[in-house]
């Protein structure tokens, strides 16, 4: 059994390797890579955005392609003024400041002699290939006597479009699969509540809207806890809890993040090439008209989720085993509830899989026994 797990992780590894070099070869400069790169970049400069605008430019255009460059630099009117003027590219960084975690990944490649660019870039694939890692030892962990099980599974999940794509972007997204993972596999194995609370604080740090995630997790622990284990409130999880909160409203008051209705209005109505010069002002009928039209198009990460829960359900009846799918599932309409870029699957595919995670969990029981003996 040895040797065919050794054998099933050097074919596991060759093929990681293989799609790991392929997303860093499709890496893509885009017009997020400014506001990332300008984010760190502050932090050696921060009197003096006009050097920073500079830096940020001029470096991007040494390694994007020309295309990718004109794209950056004149793909709308908003691209073209942040490019001509620091001052309103300067203030877009919020943005991006806040999602310091990721930044300070960034940063730590930058100045360990990479440049900026491949600094942005590069987090998401070496993050690309740690997930691989643990998708390989997570499935092994559920099917220990299936050797072929874990690296078609992890290559199969890594290889879906969604999935490169976001090891491809200069984007967080990547590097907050890597974080969720984590978290999954700590609640999967019972491990330490601290170290669970660790990540999920990690997870707010790399994007704080995580903030929703990390809050009907904990949530979900203490209704569960009071309902269905212990009769009592889990106070533990409720300090945890404000603190997530403090660490959310800090980072947000400290970057002066403009807020959820301007990120909307500039995402999806119009991108403001001066924030301070105009409001983000739009209905609620504006909004909800909008999302309809949004949900017609999320067609597929709808299928696929509600298959997958339905089958967990079909699987299990587990409480809590449920009570996580559920968990994953909603998370994915919250996530598109506040921000409903359903042409975007890589802002929706990390809980999918996730969910798909708890699923084989419940089908592992059948087979090993493996049980959740507590949550908390």
């Amino acid at each position: 059994m040895k040797l065919k797990w050794g054998l099933s992780f050097v074919f596991f590894i060759v093929c990681l390797g293989f799609l790991t070099y392929s997303c860093y070869q499709n890496r893509v400069y885009d017009w997020d890579m400014p506001g990332y790169l300008g984010s760190i970049l502050s932090w050696e400069n921060p009197d003096n955005p006009q050097k920073v605008h500079q830096i940020v430019y001029s470096s991007i255009k040494k390694e994007a392609s020309e295309l990718e460059f004109h794209d950056i630099v004149a793909y709308n009117h908003a691209n073209e003024v942040f490019a001509a003027d620091y001052k309103a590219f300067d203030e877009q960084l919020p943005y991006y400041q806040i999602k310091l975690g990721f930044n300070v990944a960034v940063y730590a490649l930058y100045k360990i002699g990479f440049s900026g660019p491949h600094s942005v870039l590069l987090v998401n694939i070496f993050s690309y290939f740690i997930a691989g890692l643990l998708l390989f030892y997570l499935v092994k962990f559920l099917f220990p006597s299936q050797y072929f099980l874990a690296p078609l599974v992890s290559l199969g999940i890594l290889s879906l479009p969604p999935v490169k794509s976001m090891a491809e972007n200069p984007t967080p997204d990547t590097f907050l699969f890597l974080f969720t993972l984590l978290f999954t596999i700590n609640v999967l194995q019972n491990k330490n509540i601290w170290v669970r609370f660790i990540i999920l604080v990690c997870c707010v740090l790399i994007r704080p809207d995580y903030i929703l995630f990390a809050g009907t997790y904990l949530f979900a622990v203490i209704v569960f806890e009071f309902l269905y284990n212990s009769k009592k409130i889990n106070y533990i999880a409720i300090i945890q809890g404000v603190v997530l909160a403090s660490i959310y409203l800090s980072i947000i008051t400290y970057y002066h993040y403009p807020g959820w209705n301007d990120l909307f209005y500039d995402s999806f109505f119009y991108r403001r090439p001066v924030i301070s010069a105009e409001n983000a002002d739009f209905t609620a009928k504006r909004y909800l008209d909008f999302l309809f039209i949004k949900l017609i198009n999320f067609k597929k990460i709808s299928l696929a989720s509600i298959i997958l829960l339905g089958t967990l359900f079909y699987v299990t009846k587990d409480k809590w085993t449920r009570i996580l799918g559920v968990l994953f599932y909603a998370n994915i309409y919250i996530k598109f509830v506040f921000f409903p870029d359903s042409a975007n699957l890589r802002f929706f595919i990390g809980f999918v899989i996730l969910l798909f995670i708890v699923l084989l969990y419940a089908v592992s029981k059948k087979y090993n026994g493996f049980q959740i003996r507590k949550i908390a």
